[in-house]
């Protein structure tokens, strides 16, 4: 019996077995995505009544389309404003002449115009070295935009890979090869660059003599002409194919081309470098422990507007089938769409948009399907180029962007009267007040749920994406039918509108990744794209060895010089890779000193350090610790070395301030990042105002803000990271521009118990006790909706806003922070700063090549090179707050935002570190805790806190044997 049921068992495992071996090898069908079946959405948009691109169509909606192409040479010009304009001949190789057009400035032609009518633009153009963003240019006609959009057209750069081949480093990893600028000469029409338009912008233009003009926003340009011209409509693919039988054309019967897509010949951004992919053993090149360069896109290849191409050589005339190896693992419940030409041309109008569903997995996917798209070419050469679109998600968006707009505006409206912090037990009879609220619920109600049920016929299920829209549908028709309950919902009302922000911008990116393309003949087998059951047992197993065996801590390569030096990171990997590849790039070569740099936890250092196993060098460090590890003899002083002075020399001295310490330096500022002010320029235009330039002038916005229960704001620290708290940065620039301090000269003791600082504590907490200032806010979501209109934050915030809300471009903008007036009639616009720094530990081996390398890494050529690898590489989210002041100017900063920036940072003073300082930081907000939470007596808290303050500092200088 036992017998029996051993053989069973054997039978069935043996079954099973081949029945895992038939299903995981036999071959699998290709999928396809193809143009979308149902009918277009139509965009519902408040741009009719907001001077938009959909009102300028409908003004003129009659007009006609002359058939005529005029060339304006651009050297033809009329007048030049700003800048240095410059007529060159041959300008890299072109054949005639061309007008340089610097980053700042405007340029003009007068133009005849020979027939009343609708145009088309596109600018011959040649991306001029700057600091390698998109050209940027404002277009106007008679001096004046003609809607939204015009004012702001982005041209790009042409970007590829430095090397030819992929580099490895000395353990078989593949090296992200590096990207570089590589222009030509190309051309561009005139269109939205948002993608939110899938043709051209057309203009209206009359007959007669016009005056067309640019205005540099951002970037260098040499332009060879412009031209108006109509934008031919594209065939469809029914038409084409009966033009190839007209032609007699057939398909090749032969040729099967494979084009790596890590091996793209251009791209339109720095971000487009090729990624290593370790999903599936199918990729190609694959390696089961060691990185391979082998894939295109992903998260990064994600904006409308972002291109990629390669060359492909067709071997004979004649039709073949394009294959895409794809996979698309990101948008769940909504899709990807990518546009498709060859040689610059749609071949036919499916390929504007072409669809590409969410999937786990790499796929390989036929361009149309069953019956494949066949695509002319003839022998040689080919430019194929696939661009991100939104296509039909567009109209989508614009319809989603407009009722944010709305609701928020009727947030807005509500918040007059009830307040951010509504009484619930309250009838604010508001259906009565706001007497088209209920409408505009009903109505924005009746608009995203046509967004929701578009987007769920179009995939098939009813995602989180829907889900987001659907539940503000739920709550605007319940308010509807009870208006009484909308201010005690007011929280959530905002919460689901905020969730329509993040839903644009989730919806508005389009990641792709591709493996490679193939052009081939229609008959021929393709390659899988999933792996077998065996090639995913033997990945998963290599995989699982090779955790043992292989060191992912170490960057780079390992291998040591004569003169080698260790240098700790502690912020990421992704910063670590681009710093590892600059040094072994340009630092080693250039001074054979080789560097272990390594990634370790930012808690490490110390125990690392007084175990005698520290680095030679820390990097990216807060600003407390140099002058720390200096009073503990652990932090070397680089005011010793012989070229000190020269190397300070790149920053400002608020910068080296922290890092001063008993007449020494221990440390180099990397980063510095200050406040400014960002307001709303609509809100602030609605409300009569403009942006403070004195503190007497904030008391007049805030008085006209809280009449309609809008709100001023103020930094102010989280306290859950109480102990390492730097003084709040609203106080020090009350304290500095009225000529206070911290610290006594001599560092003996708090400065805080001065007139000027008692005075200027009672003025920062009354901002909070008279003024009811919110003690605790999400500035940057808040300004979004627009709650708070105006506020003082870091710079850095510029960075995130610009990312994050897209329904409010061009609707805000930074300049200085409120001053104080001075005696001389001068206004002191005084802000402190925080920084990270570099520094040299005191045990290091080789101090000598350990400040070479901190020269190196603090010059200004690096500090640019690693700004902008990392905006390419994360976007322009990640822009580097350089502390280096030649670098930060050529950081691609627009013109004008640049020029604020600087026109602050000349104000910006540094916070000293002293023995004991921590608590001068933390001892101030339990001091303005106990004002504002407790009603003390603003000079009376102050007090008592600085006699612990006081002590802190006596006690440290005593344990450090210094004077006190």
């Amino acid at each position: 019996m036992n017998i029996r049921n051993k053989s069973t068992a054997i039978v069935l495992v043996v079954a099973l077995l081949a029945g895992a071996f038939w299903m995981f090898n036999s071959s699998e069908p290709p999928v396809h995505s193809d143009s979308p079946q149902e009918g277009k959405f139509a965009a519902v948009s408040n741009d009719l009544t907001e001077g938009g691109y959909e009102a300028y169509l409908k003004q003129y909606e009659n007009a006609e389309r002359p058939n005529q192409d005029i060339r304006i040479e651009g050297e033809a010009y009329s007048l030049t404003q700003g800048g240095p304009f410059e007529v060159k001949e041959q300008f890299e190789g072109l054949s005639g002449a061309a007008v340089i057009t610097p980053e700042s400035g405007t340029i003009s032609w007068d133009v005849p115009i020979a027939e009343t009518g609708l145009y088309n633009i596109r600018i011959h153009y040649y991306p001029v070295e700057g600091k390698s963003s998109s050209i940027e240019r404002s277009f106007a006609i008679n001096q004046k935009p003609p809607f939204k959009g015009a004012d702001s057209l982005l041209f790009d750069r042409v970007w590829g890979n430095r090397e030819a081949e992929v580099k490895r480093d000395d353990r078989g990893n593949d090296l992200r090869p590096r990207q570089v600028e590589k222009p030509v000469w190309q051309s561009s029409v005139f269109a939205d660059s948002e993608g939110f338009y899938e043709e051209p912008y057309s203009f209206y233009l009359e007959k007669g003599n016009q005056n067309l003009s640019l205005t540099a926003l951002r970037e260098p340009m040499a332009i060879d002409y412009i031209e108006l011209f109509q934008d031919q409509k594209v065939k469809s693919y029914s038409e084409v194919k009966q033009e190839y039988e007209t032609k007699g054309l057939q398909p090749v019967t032969e040729p099967f081309i494979e084009v790596q897509a890590e091996a793209a010949s251009a791209k339109s951004s720095p971000t487009l470098y090729p990624l290593s992919d370790h999903s599936s053993p199918t990729v190609v090149p694959y390696d089961v422990s060691s990185i391979r360069i082998n894939t295109i896109g992903g998260v990064n290849w994600k904006l409308p507007g972002q291109w990629i191409e390669w060359q492909i050589a067709a071997p004979e005339d004649g039709l073949y089938r394009i294959v895409l190896k794809e996979k698309q693992d990101q948008l769940r419940g909504v899709y990807a769409n990518r546009s498709l030409t060859i040689d610059g041309e749609y071949p036919f109008t499916e390929m504007k948009q072409i669809r590409f569903n969410y999937s786990p997995s790499w796929k390989m996917n036929v361009l149309g399907g069953d019956e494949p798209y066949l695509f002319h070419l003839t022998k040689g050469m080919h430019t194929l180029r696939l661009t991100v679109t939104l296509g039909d998600i567009a109209p989508l968006v614009r319809t989603i962007q407009s009722s944010v707009l709305t609701l928020n505006e009727m947030y807005r409206d509500i918040l007059a009267i009830t307040s951010n912090n509504p009484d619930k037990f309250r009838d604010y009879q508001l259906e009565k007040r706001i007497p088209d609220m209920t409408k505009v619920f009903r109505e924005q109600a009746d608009i995203i749920r046509s967004v929701g049920n578009y987007l769920e016929t179009a995939t098939g299920e009813r995602s989180d994406k829907v889900s987001i829209l659907y539940s503000m549908v739920t709550q605007l028709e319940d308010m509807v039918k009870n208006p009484g309950t909308v201010a005690k919902r007011l929280l959530s009302f905002k919460t689901n509108v905020g969730g329509l922000g993040t839903w644009i911008l989730t919806v508005q990116e389009q990641p792709l990744t591709l493996d490679s393309l193939i052009v081939s003949a229609p008959g021929k087998q393709l390659p899988r794209a999933q792996a077998t059951f065996f090639q995913k047992l033997k990945h998963e197993l290599g995989a699982y060895t090779a955790s043992y065996t292989a060191d992912y801590d170490s960057i780079g390569n390992v291998a040591k010089k004569q003169k080698s030096i260790t240098v700790w990171i502690s912020t990421g990997r992704d910063q670590a890779q681009v710093m590892k590849s600059m040094i072994d790039d340009t630092f080693t070569p250039d001074t054979n000193i080789s560097v272990s740099l390594r990634l370790v936890p930012p808690n490490i250092l110390l125990p690392a350090t007084l175990a005698g196993e520290g680095p030679d060098v820390a990097m990216q460090i807060g600003e407390d610790l140099p002058v720390n590890y200096a009073m503990r003899k652990a932090a070397a002083d680089l005011s010793r070395f012989t070229d000190f002075k020269e190397v300070a020399s790149r920053f400002r001295d608020s910068a080296l301030t922290p890092y001063k310490y008993n007449g020494s330096v221990y440390g180099l500022p990397e980063q510095q990042i200050f406040p400014m002010l960002f307001y709303r320029k609509d809100i602030l235009q609605e409300l009569g105002l403009e942006p403070p330039k004195t503190w007497q002038d904030v008391y007049n916005v805030v008085s006209v803000l809280q009449r309609h229960n809008l709100e001023f704001y103020l930094p102010l620290e989280d306290t859950l990271n109480n102990a390492t708290l730097v003084p709040n940065a609203a106080f020090t620039m009350l304290l500095y521009q009225n000529g206070g301090q911290l610290y006594t000269d001599d560092q003996k003791k708090s400065a805080l118990d001065s007139e000027i600082s008692m005075g200027e504590f009672n003025k920062w907490t009354q901002f909070y006790t008279n003024y009811k200032f919110p003690v605790k806010a999400d500035f940057p979501n808040r300004f979004r909706t627009g709650e708070m209109p105006i506020g003082i934050a870091d710079y850095t915030i510029y960075n995130s806003l610009t990312v994050m809300a897209p329904e409010i471009r061009n609707l805000w903008e930074f300049t200085l922070v409120p001053g104080t007036p001075q005696a001389d009639g001068t206004v002191d616009h005084s802000v402190a700063s925080h920084t990270t720094g570099v520094m040299l530990l005191e045990n290091a081996k080789d101090k000598d090549s350990s400040w070479e390398f901190m020269k190196w890494w603090t010059d200004k050529d690096t500090q640019v090179q690693y700004g902008r690898e990392m905006e390419g590489l994360m976007g322009a989210a990640a822009r580097y707050p350089t502390a280096n002041i030649a670098a930060l100017e050529e950081l691609p900063w627009p013109v004008k935002d640049y020029m604020n920036l600087e026109s602050q940072w000349q104000w910006v003073k540094g916070n000293p570190q002293v023995p004991g300082g921590y608590f001068t930081g933390r001892h101030l907000d339990n001091a303005f805790r106990k004002v504002v939470n407790g009603n003390v007596n603003p000079r009376e808290a102050l007090s008592d806190y600085l006699i612990n303050i006081n002590d802190e500092i006596q006690i440290k200088r005593k344990e450090f044997k210094l004077p006190y």
